[in-house]
């Protein structure tokens, strides 16, 4: 399983290709564990691959989380994406 991140939200959030993350449908109650792709830069996509995309289907809100293990405090880094998945805003006054 796996999920395509186009690019520009990886910058902005600082998640890697390759990194673990979960992604919960709001949509569907449905939750799995899988890691990023890299998408293309500017195409808006946000997509479930593989087994994922029976668990999550195309149009469902999700949310994708990411964690980090450390000893220091951690800044997390929220944002909204509108209908086509383009940044819309931050929900963490710091990011």
């Amino acid at each position: 399983m796996e999920a395509s991140l186009y690019s520009d939200l990886l910058e902005l959030t600082g998640l890697i290709p390759g990194e673990k993350v979960l992604v919960v449908s709001n949509t569907s109650g449905a939750r799995l564990e899988t890691y990023v792709i890299e998408g293309e830069k500017g195409s808006g996509v946000i997509c479930m691959n593989g087994a994922a995309a029976h668990l999550i289907r195309k149009g469902e809100e999700i949310i994708i989380m990411g964690f980090e293990l450390t000893d220091e405090p951690v800044t997390p880094k929220m944002i909204l994406v509108d209908e086509e998945n383009k940044f819309a805003r931050w929900l963490y006054p710091n990011s």
